[in-house]
């Protein structure tokens, strides 16, 4: 019994004591680096489009879905909101473009889903396809450069406080769906048992679609702040940025199986592994090792949610 208790503590809590003992640990041992303005700086605004991402991840997740096409999405976004600053159409102008053609590529893959029935992972490997060819192709595979009269101040979307105001307002907008909303609780209960939450008289299949275009939405505003960050329309951006993503979501407890999870969870996971790379990097350790590393915490992280799905 106490060795239940234990387990059912780490798995609800566990990521977050990992997340305080892995802090105080390089603030003991590389205080002269880690503790400093600039490195913590960094360390925020570095996941910044990471947690935004992951708060889109958890709400597919939630339901027991998954979205592999959200890095792609980054990159087209980035790409077509370069393209409306070099046409002229203005930082709101391609901010809209960007974000609106995410929420776009989530709505269809949505229906995909509900409609043809097509299983979460093959639609998003199949959108994440489509996506990634159509920036390619858009592009023709090479770089636009955003116009030195508007460069400076699309880059403010991505320094100083701003991502991190921006993430903080994605991840409280989140925060108050999931948990003070009806489709929150719809979330939930699709994820849980979507037949019984059916008889219930929930609209699973408008939860669903809602759910995948929330994630494209945010998808592409991650991808108007990496383009931001890079200063140009970049076809290759985002690539792994879709198993970060799932990463920071099933490290901080958010459960496979779908019903059960938290975006605070999202954020500590997401900080975790954003800590942790920046521990590694301070350790100077290869970057081999590191992602040998990251993918034994996400074994763990896996394992123990479904020792705890199992349980329940």
């Amino acid at each position: 019994m106490n060795t239940r208790k234990v387990m059912r503590f780490v798995a609800e809590y566990g990521i977050f004591v990992a997340l305080a003992g892995l802090f105080c640990f390089l603030s003991i041992t590389q205080s002269d680096i880690f503790l400093t303005e600039r490195n913590l700086t960094n360390v925020l605004r570095q996941n910044s489009y990471t947690v935004i991402l992951a708060a889109g991840m958890t709400l597919v997740i939630l339901t027991a879905g998954i979205d592999l096409s959200v890095g792609a999405v980054v990159a087209l976004s980035g790409v077509l909101c370069a393209d409306m600053l070099v046409k002229g159409y203005g930082i709101a102008g391609g901010l809209a473009a960007g974000v609106g053609l995410g929420a776009l590529a989530g709505l269809v893959t949505g229906l995909f889903v509900t409609r043809v029935k097509i299983p979460p992972f093959v639609a998003t490997l199949a959108m994440m396809l489509v996506v990634r060819g159509a920036a390619m192709k858009y592009t023709d595979a090479r770089t636009i450069a955003i116009p030195a009269d508007v460069s400076d101040s699309f880059a403010r979307l991505s320094t100083g406080i701003t991502p991190v105001l921006i993430m903080s307002g994605v991840v409280l907008a989140t925060w108050i769906v999931l948990t003070r909303t009806a489709f929150g609780r719809h979330v939930y209960a699709v994820g849980g048992n979507p037949e019984a939450a059916r008889l219930a008289g929930i609209r699973v299949r408008r939860v669903l679609v809602c759910v995948y275009a929330a994630c494209g939405l945010l998808a592409g505003l991650a991808g108007v702040i990496v383009a931001s960050r890079i200063g140009s329309g970049y076809p290759n951006a985002g690539e792994l940025y879709e198993l970060d993503a799932i990463a920071a979501t099933v490290v901080g407890g958010t459960s496979l199986f779908g019903g059960r999870g938290s975006i605070w969870g999202t954020l500590a996971g997401a900080f975790f592994i954003g800590i942790l790379n920046n521990g590694l990097n301070l350790y100077e350790v290869h970057a081999y090792d590191q992602m040998i590393l990251k993918g034994v915490v996400l074994l763990a992280a896996t394992s123990l949610d479904l020792w705890r799905s199992r349980d329940s």
